[in-house]
């Protein structure tokens, strides 16, 4: 059974979902991924939906919603975005803080950058798992 990868940071609008929406694509042979956060926004990050639909030709508006920690299943591995002292906690067997700076504000460059930057953590954690390299 495929572990189950829960990316986290406090809206569930972002860097979180971003991760979700490029985790299914990359990771869904190894792992299945979910995002969610401790206090949801209305809606997923415009600039995030472009810039992923953009870079991925996914639209996060139609396979994705913003959801709280209390809405995922059982966890495997979490991984947290880069959230500071704020970042939620979700009982796991494996944890990772990936830092992540937030782009929101920025402009398209900084989230194509950060898009990039989760691209290849995903696929990086992708082959720890398939390694066995994570032990969850």
């Amino acid at each position: 059974m495929k572990p189950k990868v829960a990316f986290i940071c406090v809206h569930n609008s972002c860097r979180s979902q971003m991760a979700e929406a490029i985790g299914k694509l990359y990771g869904s042979e190894v792992f299945d991924s979910y995002s969610a956060g401790t206090e949801i926004k209305s809606q997923i990050n415009e600039d995030a939906v472009k810039t992923i639909r953009k870079l991925y030709n996914i639209d996060m508006n139609e396979i994705q919603h913003v959801k709280l920690i209390d809405d995922l299943p059982e966890i495997d591995i979490v991984i947290k975005m880069g959230c500071n002292v704020a970042c939620p906690f979700l009982p796991s067997k494996y944890e990772e803080d990936w830092g992540i700076k937030d782009p929101t504000g920025k402009g398209n460059v900084e989230f194509a950058k950060t898009a990039k930057i989760i691209e290849k953590k995903v696929k990086d954690l992708a082959n720890e798992i398939k390694n066995g390299e994570i032990k969850f």
